[in-house]
């Protein structure tokens, strides 16, 4: 087993920025350290040796999962390989259950220690996976401070380091500065909307957040920033935005400019997923919306047991924020949603000061040398128990 190699494994966008984050944070603790695995373009500036990209095994939904599988596993048998060879000193898979789960899985066989950072949503749906949790993961690193309760009674070792974003908050640039370079108005109301990571998820909630645009921008002065994923083609997203939106308003399509774009837009609709928590750090009022296969849906709600679906209003514990999902999610509703944002400063206030306790939810910061340290600690004691 090599002591300074690790392999780590990011399924999707979130993921692949934790896991450049963390590929540092190891090599700044641990002298030649050298990391390889599956990310993309944030993993990759870090120096990790991506052997299988991410777009090889970024899936959503379940009758998108299934029509990916053929990809995704012979990404997994790639990696499988890979680190067979090379006997990294841990493996760290970072979220994305459905391929990581099975990845620990074939990973234990060739006795390689196995470190889960970002636990699998156990709580909200599948609780069965602790029992394969238990038996294939040995430390698991939370972000979420009542996550540890769950894993402690199923006997699982478990440590809340907190949630990475709260460091990657602060905007690059001034209002004055992103308005400029994204070619909008500084005097004109800004709605942000960020259609997901995925390209399957774009095409499910684009379209109808451009009718929603269309419909808002004839009643008022408004302009509208598309925040294009790192995971996306920005040609792509250009060319889907321009055949989807037929309105008058100005909207611009922005690459690396997410955070900017929550934080100076007066609202946004936001594809519900780790980017709500990014909108909620920038306390940018927002409407959150998803949409899959009918299928997909179908499953979900025999599936999944908590009251809400964005982790805003999980944290929260009530409806903090408007959730729009499948059928709810309509241009109309959406646009009405947005028009309410927009118009009644009180309920703008009300919902910033619920996005601020939120933010308290997620920790202090520094939660990746956290996780660092953990594995670092993690890896002496199981040398010298």
């Amino acid at each position: 087993m090599t002591r300074n190699c690790f392999l780590i494994v990011a399924g999707e966008r979130s993921g692949d920025m934790y896991g450049g984050e963390l590929a540092q944070a190891l090599k700044a603790r641990i002298a030649g350290a050298g990391v390889f695995g599956c990310g993309g373009e944030a993993m990759r500036s870090a120096g990790v040796e991506t052997v299988v990209d991410i777009h090889q095994v970024a899936l959503i939904g379940i009758s998108e999962v299934v029509s990916g599988l053929p990809r995704a596993y012979h990404a997994m048998q790639s990696l499988v390989a890979d680190a067979a060879r090379r006997k990294p000193a841990a493996a760290i898979l970072i979220d994305s259950p459905s391929l990581n789960l099975r990845l620990a899985e074939r990973l234990k066989k060739h006795n390689i220690p196995v470190i889960y950072f970002v636990s699998p949503q156990i709580w909200a749906w599948k609780k069965w996976r602790i029992k394969k949790i238990k038996a294939c993961v040995d430390l698991m690193l939370c972000l979420f401070d009542f996550e540890t309760e769950i894993y402690q009674k199923a006997g699982v070792p478990v440590q809340c380091v907190g949630h990475p974003l709260v460091d990657m908050a602060t905007p690059s640039q001034t209002r004055e500065e992103f308005f400029k370079s994204a070619h909008l108005d500084l005097n004109t109301p800004t709605v942000a909307l960020l259609p997901g990571s995925r390209r399957t998820e774009v095409k499910f909630n684009l379209p109808t957040m451009l009718e929603a645009a269309d419909q808002v921008a004839k009643s008022r002065n408004v302009q509208f920033a598309v925040a294009c994923a790192p995971t996306i083609d920005p040609q792509w997203l250009e060319s889907i935005t321009a055949h989807g939106y037929t309105g008058k308003a100005p909207l611009h399509v922005l690459s690396n400019a997410t955070r900017e774009a929550l934080r100076y837009a007066n609202a946004a609709v936001v594809a519900s997923g780790t980017a709500t928590i990014e909108a909620a750090l920038q306390e940018c009022p927002m409407v959150v919306v998803y949409r899959v296969s009918a299928f997909t849906a179908m499953c979900a709600r025999i599936l999944i047991n908590v009251p809400f679906y964005s982790m805003v209003n999980l944290l929260a514990g009530r409806m903090a924020v408007p959730e729009l999902i499948q059928n709810d999610f309509t241009a109309d509703r959406l646009a009405s949603q947005l028009q309410y944002l927009m118009d009644d400063g009180a309920a703008r206030s009300k919902m910033v000061e619920e996005l601020q306790h939120v933010r308290l939810r997620l920790g202090k910061g520094g939660a990746i040398g956290r996780a660092a340290d953990a594995i670092s600690r993690h890896l002496k004691g199981s040398r010298h128990p």
